[in-house]
């Protein structure tokens, strides 16, 4: 058949391949594959097909054909890539290229596409060899240069011994040495050189390259390499000579970048103790003067460097000079701009008592009025810095709140021509009013002045709709008090794109279970987790690509950032604490069965072994709270407890190990059932032991961070476990039992064996039909702890007093965690329903124990259930609602009208009847199901 015709039948599978119609691309590949069954192309896109169509089973069989015949056809080894990829097989893919580029080692371009198949997975030492190969057989500079860049990641991997980075980084600096041209043609070759001099530390060849006119010329023009020159000047400890060379930039050639200001600064207080150095603070002083007299109001640099100048005199004992001179100036030329609290709030916190008095005396009218959006900008300015250094009190703090809601009601006049798509000039206002609301809560513990919060900056959103720093107020305020769909729609209405789902999900995902309706059917949390997972997706998918382009476009400087950047998101804390929400929300939802406890049990079990990164972003939630109090930030968090580390170690070591208990998968058959490429699980008799150790192990700093209630979970599970566990090693079935039915049941479905699979001799008092007996000694069936049977008599304790405080939050809490803990006891007593197993085992007085803890269990949920169900019906009442209006009285009286008031209460009691009623009918739900044994 000739070129022209094959392209021509095989052009409808791309198309279908590209439109995502999957179906439509197995069925024209069958066709073809029954005129030409040896098409290895043809395979290769039907097991994409497959892989895509999520078939995984069916695509391997196809995907090792294709693989055995060692393809080096640019169109196969493509769809293989892709095929490989989506199989996480990086390994083969690796294979793959090398075996096509030893058959055909002139081919450059397939020279290139192994060398990034070997990058892609992170194989730094075989990439440099391969770059160095490219190099001698093609003598094309750039391969050079990406061998040099291979072996300074490489030192840099984690996983490199220490040992082995300096010699790393001298094999670069050979490396260099032998390109025919110097670095200099282009500023990332450039980088890439004085990075590996700064690494070696060769600081007289670092010197010497940054010298040249050209590499002035370069550090002038890109940043990236000025940031480097910077850093190499301070390793030498030149502080001093940099701080003159910052001088002249500054001075003569009017750089205004904030680091030639701290260069400067940091070569004035370089010997802070030597003779001169009173000398050079008061030139330096000097210096500052003339730029802010020269710059004026065009840039304030110069001002805050003269800040920062007095800031460190007074901290080395080299003047005492008062900062609050320098302060006003500060805020006469800049108190218009918003950035200005900002600037100053690091200055006014060291202020002497006589210096904050002055300072807050000539701030105090400042605040008093405005007829212009500039001196609103003032006011506002003012104020967050008087709050700042405050000490307030409940009559203070209802003051300033009466203040914050009237002066914003009167600043909204200056944004009344703006477009709808604008904020307004008083919004600061209204975030000062919602934040000082809250802080009467922490004082009073009055819900009110939550509802207050909540109702004023619902206002404040009607007159500034993309006010996000709002909405981020109003998720944690509606959290608090039991509100999560209003919540959600809050989140939801801020668009969090791309990485902002790993950085910002936390402030809508952090005990996301909690407010889960899963039980019901309602899986909208559930989804939310889903949606936040993309970016953990695409970020293994996409960003190993960004990788190769950048090698490809020799962009020598980005690719530190671009793996960086991939491993953050890799090991991310909040990709894993996702997860854990998801599975706790997922057994209220599914039936617990042994397919979903060995799948969760698989994706928990074969996490990152790096160490975590927690990207989380706390600082985008702005906090103009006094510094003698908490911040926003620590006054909304839920329970007082933020979920990190500890809280998610404490949590999968204790579901990892009561789902252990109740899969049949140990490591010896994980190893031999999972598809791609796998963290290294120890798979030996002391490795294994090792790996049990470790989920026994809780620390006190990982218990800090649990409520009371968790801790209280954490202790039954624990308990449980240890009483069931002696149980489940002894009735679980032999690696050979589990894995000659798995493949029986793989090759029914799929009517292939299952790959690269043997199966262990069966035990030799065992059977073919899945008859064994083990041969060491039965445990002892013991009376279950005291803790486990008497745990869910103080959950109910517990929980009558939660139901009758005034937010129902914690009622919520603990009706969630006693039902995790049920399930707990679902999950441990599975195995034992096979009533064959009980009999062979006599394992009857524990089974008897297990049914009476769950009746105990059931018991108690039905009565949560209807306690809950019974507020719910209190919540969504008319009464609730005026109640609400009542107590946001100092919103009212700010002129917010009061149909809107009420219609906000009616959202929220609406909001709270769904979860009250929705928690309960799940509870109900969940005991009747699971009400056999």
């Amino acid at each position: 058949m000739s070129l022209t015709a094959l392209d021509r039948q095989i052009r409808p599978i791309y198309d279908a391949l590209d439109t995502g119609s999957n179906k439509s691309a197995i069925v024209t590949c069958n066709k073809l594959l029954k005129k030409q069954p040896k098409n290895t192309l043809v395979k290769a896109l039907k097991s994409l097909a497959l892989v895509r169509s999520q078939k995984v089973e069916e695509s391997l069989a196809l995907c090792d054909e294709v693989l055995a015949t060692k393809p080096t056809d640019d169109a196969i080894l493509t769809a293989m890539m892709h095929v490989l990829r989506g199989l996480g097989r990086n390994n083969d893919m690796v294979a793959m290229f090398e075996d096509a580029f030893k058959q055909q080692p002139n081919n450059e371009e397939l020279g290139c596409q192994t060398v990034f198949a070997n990058i892609r997975a992170l194989r730094w030492k075989t990439a440099q060899q391969l770059s160095q190969k490219l190099f001698r057989t093609f003598s094309d500079e750039r391969y050079l240069y990406w061998s040099v860049m291979c072996s300074v990641l490489q030192a840099h991997d984690p996983t490199t011994p220490e040992n082995m980075k300096p010699i790393l980084f001298k094999l670069a600096a050979k490396l260099l040495e032998q390109s025919p041209n110097p670095s200099f043609v282009s500023a990332d070759r450039f980088h890439l050189h004085i990075s590996v001099l700064k690494e070696t530390a060769d600081w007289e060849a670092a010197n010497k390259l940054l010298d040249t006119d050209i590499g002035r010329v370069i550090c002038d023009t890109n940043l990236s390499c000025n940031e480097l020159r910077r850093e190499i000047i301070r390793a030498q400890g030149k502080l001093r000579e940099e701080g003159a060379t910052a001088e002249v930039r500054i001075g003569e050639k009017g750089d205004r970048n904030w680091f030639e200001f701290v260069s400067l600064l940091d070569g004035t207080f370089a010997e802070p103790e030597s003779e001169d150095a009173q000398e050079r603070v008061t030139k330096t002083r000097t210096f500052l003067e003339s730029i802010k007299e020269k710059d004026g109001k065009a840039d304030r640099s110069a001002h805050l460097a003269a800040l920062e100048l007095e800031k460190r005199a007074r901290e080395h004992k080299l003047g005492n000079e008062s900062l609050v001179p320098q302060l006003k100036a500060y805020f006469e030329a800049f108190g218009t701009k918003a950035v200005c609290y900002e600037d100053l709030k690091p200055y006014v916190t060291v202020l002497t008592p006589e210096e904050a008095t002055e300072w807050q005396a000539f701030l105090q009218p400042i605040t008093e009025s405005f007829t212009n959006g500039n001196e609103l900008q003032r006011t506002i300015n003012a104020h967050k810095l008087l709050r700042h250094t405050s000490n307030p009190t409940v009559d203070s703090e209802l003051a300033s709140v009466q203040t914050f809601t009237k002066q914003y009601r009167e600043g909204l006049q200056f944004g009344d021509h703006l477009p709808t798509t604008e904020l307004q000039p008083a919004d600061d206002l209204a975030i000062l009013a919602g934040q000082t609301f809250v802080s009467l809560w922490t004082m009073t513990g009055e819900q009110k002045h939550l509802y207050s919060a909540a109702a004023f900056l619902e206002y404040a959103l009607t007159k500034s709709n993309q006010a996000f720093e709002m909405r981020l107020m109003l998720v944690r305020i509606y959290r608090l008090i039991a509100a999560p769909a209003l919540a959600l729609e809050q989140y939801r209405a801020m668009g969090a794109k791309n990485v902002q789902q790993d950085t910002l999900s936390h402030f809508i995902l952090s005990r996301a279970s909690l407010f889960s309706l899963a039980p019901v059917g309602d899986v909208t949390m559930m989804a939310e987790c889903m949606e936040s997972m993309q970016i953990y997706l695409s970020n293994a998918n996409e960003t190993s690509e960004f990788i190769t382009r950048a090698f490809n476009a020799e962009k020598y400087s980005q690719i530190p950032e671009f793996i960086a950047f991939e491993e953050r998101l890799e090991t991310s804390v909040q990709k894993d604490l996702v997860k854990m929400e998801h599975l706790r929300m997922r057994l209220t939802h599914e039936t617990i069965s042994n397919d979903v406890t060995d799948m969760e049990l698989i994706e928990l079990q074969f996490g990152s072994e790096k160490p975590p990164h927690d990207n989380r972003d706390y600082d985008i939630l702005v906090n103009y709270q006094p510094a003698s109090s908490k911040s926003f930030l620590e006054q909304t968090t839920l329970f007082g407890k933020v979920e990190s580390c500890g809280w998610l170690n404490i949590f999968l070591k204790m579901y990892i190990r009561a789902l252990q208990m109740a899969s049949d998968l140990d490591e010896t058959v994980e190893d031999k059932l999972l598809v791609g490429d796998r963290p290294k699980v120890a798979t030996d008799a002391e490795g294994r032991k090792a790996n049990r150790e470790k989920l026994l192990e809780r620390t006190d700093e990982e218990l800090a961070e649990l409520t009371d209630d968790e801790r209280a979970l954490v202790d039954f599970v624990k308990e449980l476990s240890d009483w069931a566990e002696p149980h489940h090693d002894y009735t679980r079935p032999p690696p050979a039992v589990v894995l000659a039915e798995a493949a029986k049941v793989s090759e029914q479905r799929t009517g292939h064996p299952l790959r690269g699979i043997e199966i262990p001799p069966l035990p030799a008092n065992g059977s073919a039909n899945g008859n064994w007996k083990k041969d060491e000694e039965q445990p002892p069936v013991k009376d279950a702890p005291e803790l486990v049977l008497n745990f869910f008599d103080g959950q109910r304790k517990r929980f009558e007093e939660a139901i009758k405080q005034q937010s129902p939050l914690e009622a919520i809490a603990v009706a969630n965690l006693t039902a995790e803990a049920f399930l707990f006891t679902v999950i441990l007593s599975m195995r034992f329903k096979n009533n064959s197993i009980v009999k062979i085992h006599k394992l009857g007085a524990f089974v008897q124990s297990f049914k009476t803890i769950r009746a105990n269990a059931i018991a108690l949920l039905k009565d949560i259930s209807a306690a809950l169900i019974a507020r719910a019906e209190q919540e969504g009442t008319s009464e609730a609602r005026k109640a609400f209006v009542e107590d946001c009285a100092l919103v009212t009286a700010a002129s917010v009208d009061h149909d809107f008031v009420l219609n906000v209460g009616k959202k929220v009691t609406d909001s709270r009847k769904k979860i009250l009623e929705g928690v309960g009918k799940g509870i109900q739900k969940l005991s009747t199901t699971y009400v056999q044994f």
